[in-house]
């Protein structure tokens, strides 16, 4: 039995049935591999999948998340090999495991920390001198505002076409996690001027997709494409160089309920397909507010 050869008939079926991101995708690919190279130097017995999470406990100290993970694709696969004859029993089916995992607050930016992104990108523009500079800093000044104005995924801003812009309505068509359709409206009128301003830039050259952000050669930018113009420019402006674009949604949601947002319409906003997603928020808004209230109140002193 060929177990590498069956994890990649497997990733084929599942790529094909299940709407999952590429990101998932590529991790996914890499357990089963892990899964293989696990498996191959083991006899097939009733305690392998015991084995495998003690390998990955207590021999590789992994974190939860990054178990949990793996135990599900390992379900999937072993799954997958009973079903179609390839072993005689299905060694996880009589497991049902929950690995407690530590909840962690979501990072944010300070609001001055993003207003530096948009300010740095916006002087770019006046500094360029050539047309493909020119074109570039308009490109990446439209996607970071809209990051930081809409919270939208990076994949989600990938994925953005001419078509599911409403521009009558300012709204954009977000295509989410889940094949889940939401309509964002762009409050902000510097980031829909932004937008606007790309899209006629954009329309100078020849493209290859109707996707709103490409690359310079005209195809779809991909999320690392993005993760790079994040991770260039909050280098030029010096701001937290841990932060990684998904902090942006992260700081858009936080302050959406600082400043009085209710949970729900939050949710439906980043959507999140659960509310149980968007409440860890909260903890994030109340801390800051303990930070200002212990600093800045007036009762603390008398």
């Amino acid at each position: 039995m060929d177990l590498y050869k069956l994890s990649n008939q497997f990733l084929d079926i599942i790529k094909s049935t299940k709407n999952l991101s590429s990101k998932t995708i590529i991790a996914y690919d890499s357990d089963l591999k892990d899964i293989c190279k696990f498996l191959s130097n083991k006899q097939m017995h009733n305690d392998i999948v015991l084995d495998y999470i003690k390998h990955l406990f207590d021999e590789r100290h992994l974190q939860e998340s990054t178990i949990t993970r793996k135990l599900i694709v390992l379900k999937m696969f072993f799954r997958f090999l009973y079903e179609t004859g390839y072993i005689e029993y299905n060694y996880y089916q009589n497991y049902t495991f929950k690995v407690k995992k530590e909840r962690k607050l979501p990072k944010t930016l300070s609001v001055d920390e993003s207003a530096q992104l948009i300010q740095y990108l916006s002087n770019n523009i006046k500094t360029k001198t050539s047309t493909f500079s020119s074109w570039k800093a308009y490109r990446d000044l439209a996607l970071i505002d809209l990051l930081i104005s809409s919270g939208i995924r990076i994949e989600e801003a990938s994925n953005i076409s001419i078509e599911d812009i409403i521009f009558s309505e300012q709204t954009i068509l977000i295509h989410g996690k889940g094949k889940k359709q939401r309509l964002i409206y762009i409050s902000c009128n510097d980031t829909w001027n932004n937008l606007m301003l790309w899209i006629k830039v954009r329309s100078n050259q020849t493209n290859n997709t109707d996707k709103i952000f490409v690359n310079r050669f005209g195809n779809q930018i991909s999320i690392h494409g993005i993760e790079y113009i994040y991770n260039s420019t909050k280098k030029a402006c010096g701001i937290n160089e841990h932060s990684t674009p998904h902090y942006l949604r992260h700081t858009f949601a936080t302050n959406l309920l600082a400043n009085g947002a209710d949970l729900r319409s939050v949710q439906e906003i980043l959507g999140h397909s659960s509310v149980t997603t968007t409440e860890i928020y909260t903890e994030v808004t109340i801390n800051r507010k303990k930070q200002i209230l212990l600093k800045y109140n007036y009762r603390n002193n008398i």
